[in-house]
């Protein structure tokens, strides 16, 4: 078997409830450092949900598990009650179902924007070349980049880029965009532009698991938020909960260090 095909799979209730991401109990070693303990998460459709944590407390892995950069060492990982962690999965394809954004853009100088932008849809989705341009004109359009169509990255500001590699991640309709640490390598002036597009991806009904460090922008935009803490979750709940009130001290460390901006 090349590849779980939706139905084939126990979906542990997450296809009938609506959920599109489900980890159990995941786990994740690099030689004597466990970097995820045991993480359990669960993500609906259309919610945003934004995991917050110090560098180091296993953000960026838990993304690169869920992308399927980095296999898990025990547990489970559902995408639409899929099992993708199952040994004979085909990455391309669950990949493919994901859109994903890092904190460097990724972007191929050598290819115009408008290339870089429907180089997915049509290499790996198979999309009609003149279909794929259309839509990513309208895309880039739609988020004020319009005139940078024919561009090369190099011409663009790095809040530009990002919000190209973002156009890029959601040309194909994900199930799920994950979005890590996309602001981290911007200039402060830059964040705003950025932060604005993913503002208009959850007006949309986008499914989007973030890390950032912009803590008022998790405030205002997540629906849930998520603490991690030395590979663990250790606290979830509302933004109005967790920044309010949050019941853990590591918690409420955190966020006494952390600068509102």
């Amino acid at each position: 078997m090349s590849a779980v095909e939706p139905g084939n799979v126990p979906t542990s209730g997450s296809t009938a409830t609506g959920g599109v991401l489900e980890l159990q109990d995941v786990h994740k070693l690099f030689g004597d450092n466990h970097v995820l303990k045991g993480i359990d998460l669960r993500i609906a459709k259309h919610e945003v949900v934004v995991v917050i944590g110090a560098s180091g407390s296993g953000k960026s892995t838990l993304m690169r598990t869920i992308n399927l950069i980095e296999r898990v060492d025990d547990g489970r990982i559902l995408l639409s009650g899929d099992d993708i962690t199952e040994p004979r999965i085909n990455v391309d394809r669950v990949r493919s179902r994901i859109g994903v954004v890092f904190q460097h853009f990724n972007l191929f100088p050598h290819m115009k924007v408008i290339d870089n932008v429907t180089l997915a849809a049509r290499k790996v989705h198979k999309m009609p070349a003149a279909e794929a341009r259309a839509k990513g004109v309208d895309l880039l359009t739609r988020f004020g980049l319009g005139d940078k169509v024919d561009e090369y990255p190099d011409r663009l500001s790095g809040g530009q880029q990002q919000r190209v590699a973002i156009v890029r991640a959601i040309l194909t309709d994900p199930e799920l965009l994950l979005l890590d640490e996309i602001t981290s390598a911007l200039d402060p002036m830059l964040v705003g532009e950025v932060l604005d597009l993913v503002r208009s991806l959850k007006e949309q009904g986008s499914t989007i698991l973030m890390a950032t460090h912009e803590m008022s922008f998790a405030r205002s935009v997540a629906d849930r938020v998520v603490f991690m803490h030395q590979g663990r979750i250790l606290e979830q709940g509302s933004p109005e909960q967790l920044f309010g009130a949050p019941r853990e001290d590591a918690t409420k460390e955190f966020l006494a260090r952390v600068t509102y901006r």
